[in-house]
């Protein structure tokens, strides 16, 4: 255990925690004021930052540098691709599309974007574009990212520890392992146990919301109180059985159960509308994909960009170093292109056929006037519009029971992946391909499950998922660390004219760019190059 960042990541989430539990109000007004701050002043800097990742991706993808490998040339992958793409999908999102993946649409048929009339045929069809681009190729890239430095920094690099800051080593050099680095890696699992936390706190009452619909149960603080409590146990037991035994079966159950799923939808809802509906949006999201990545609407003001672009990317950023984390743990023998692809490419189909099925259906039900999903969203919230479209479809209450299974299954992986992750991070040396200590995987998540009740029931949730999104902010620089000290490593490595497997497996466990192989422009030292790079 490295006691800097784990006693000093417990100190961090009690001291903001604790506080938005006495008093969440006044807690919430100052978030508020902090985050309208970000988003209204410097939401073209998400934006702006975004494209460019998206950018710096394809360029990597399509170089030669795509055909690094994530270790030697003798590693073969520690899973098979389906349990590997299972594993990203349902650690990153998978609970998060199943929470909004029926009513997305909704907020934007109701309130769109455009200066568009609300309810209105053009509304329908950018309400079912819209949330294919916010969890599209731009948000998967903000993902993919980190993931890459960090694969190549610990399956090429040797690094011993796996860190957010041992991705900007190409950068900070002998600073990441000095109070800079620490600070990374502390902001890094608060950031995780915001994001987590609220999704757990977040997404209880979906599940028994779905509880009460179908059993004789009754909504409450005791059914949540035990919906939490299994949750728990559930997440607990796999991340104590670690990665082959436990992630890797439950993400293989998350997937062939959501494609079961899916097939019923698709053969029993409406087929011709969702696929129809499907063709046209991603008609709209290839014509329109640089108009809604520079979106602002400064003369209109709708504050479209903020509610929703600018703070989507803020979450897809919150979450990235966990993802990247934890994505680059399991790649080994995997290439720079293939991750690109499985996550940019895998990754987004997975969630467009999530909005195609469960979006398209309850727009179906909204606009043939069978449900008023937008209507029941607007008045009664998420889970009661979410209920009701589902329970539309035939065999609704078999279908709501095997979507909140999905919703809990799902989570549980996000959560046993945090969990995984939080344990690595804060251990001070990691063995190539060992775990961290169970009981320090055990013990994060039991903090993720008292931080989700102790604020669900202080009325704090909404507070610390807006500190979530606000720690966003200063990720942004340290992404850009990251994407900087990824193209060092692989100019210093297969630079020069060098084949693309030169240097692959070598083993520079220190990270950082040896100064001999350093290739910057003509008459520029190593150290002047960090603050040209940053400058730029």
């Amino acid at each position: 255990m490295d006691r800097r960042v784990f006693w000093w990541s417990l100190l961090l989430v009690g001291v903001i925690c604790v506080p938005v539990m006495i008093a969440p109000e006044r807690g919430q007004q100052a978030l508020d004021a902090v985050l309208g701050l970000l988003t209204g002043q410097f939401g073209w800097l998400y934006l702006w930052f975004a494209i460019a990742v998206f950018g710096f991706l394809v360029w990597l993808g399509c170089s030669r540098y795509g055909k690094v490998k994530f270790g030697t040339e003798q590693d073969k992958p520690e899973f098979s691709t389906l349990s590997w793409l299972a594993m990203i999908f349902t650690a990153s999102i998978g609970g998060g599309i199943m929470y909004w993946g029926v009513i997305e649409w909704a907020y934007y048929y109701s309130d769109p974007p455009m200066q568009l009339r609300s309810g209105s045929v053009e509304a329908a069809h950018w309400a079912a574009t819209y949330p294919m681009f916010h969890w599209g190729f731009t948000a998967w890239g903000l993902f993919c990212l980190p993931a890459l430095a960090l694969a190549y920094v610990y399956h090429v690099r040797k690094q011993r520890t796996l860190r957010l800051s041992d991705a900007c080593r190409g950068v900070l050099g002998k600073h990441a392992d000095g109070w800079v680095g620490r600070v990374i890696d502390v902001l890094f699992i608060f950031g995780l146990v915001g994001a987590a936390g609220t999704s757990l706190g977040l997404e209880v009452p979906m599940v028994s919301g779905g509880l009460a619909e179908i059993t004789p149960l009754r909504s409450g603080m005791v059914l949540d109180v035990a919906v939490i409590v299994v949750w728990t146990l559930l997440f607990g037991a796999s991340v104590f059985l670690g990665l082959q035994k436990g992630l890797r079966r439950l993400a293989d159950i998350n997937i062939w159960l959501a494609f079961g799923l899916g097939a019923f939808i698709l053969v029993m809802g409406p087929t011709v509308f969702m696929i129809d509906t499907f063709t046209n949006s991603v008609g709209i999201l290839l014509q329109n994909f640089v108009e809604m990545s520079f979106y602002t609407d400064p003369v209109g003001g709708s504050g479209f960009e903020e509610d929703w672009t600018v703070f989507y990317w803020g979450w897809w950023i919150s979450y990235a170093p966990f993802v990247g984390l934890f994505v680059a743990r399991i790649s080994k023998g995997r290439t720079i292109r293939g991750m690109i692809a499985g996550m940019c490419l895998a990754g987004s189909a997975g969630c467009w056929l999530a909005f195609a099925l469960l979006g398209n259906t309850a727009m179906f039900y909204q606009i043939a006037d069978i449900v008023p999903v937008a209507d029941i969203v607007r008045s009664q919230g998420n889970v009661a519009g979410t209920m009701a479209a589902l329970s539309q479809l035939p065999l609704g209450a078999i279908v709501l029971a095997v979507f909140v299974l999905l919703v809990v299954l799902f989570l549980a992986t996000t959560l046993d992946s945090s969990a995984y992750t939080m344990a690595a991070v804060s251990s001070s040396e990691l063995p190539r391909g060992a775990d961290p200590a169970r009981w320090h995987r055990v013990f994060w998540a039991v903090v993720l499950a008292a931080v989700s009740i102790a604020l669900m029931y202080a009325g704090g949730l909404e507070a610390l998922q807006t500190l979530s999104i606000i720690t966003a902010f200063p990720l942004i620089f340290v992404l850009a660390l990251v994407a900087e000290s990824l193209r060092r490593w692989l100019r210093a490595d297969h630079g020069g004219g060098g084949a693309p497997g030169d240097l692959v497996g070598s083993d520079n466990s220190s990270g950082d760019v040896p100064r001999s192989e350093f290739s910057g422009p003509p008459g520029q030292s190593h150290e002047e190059n960090p603050v040209s790079a940053i400058s730029q």
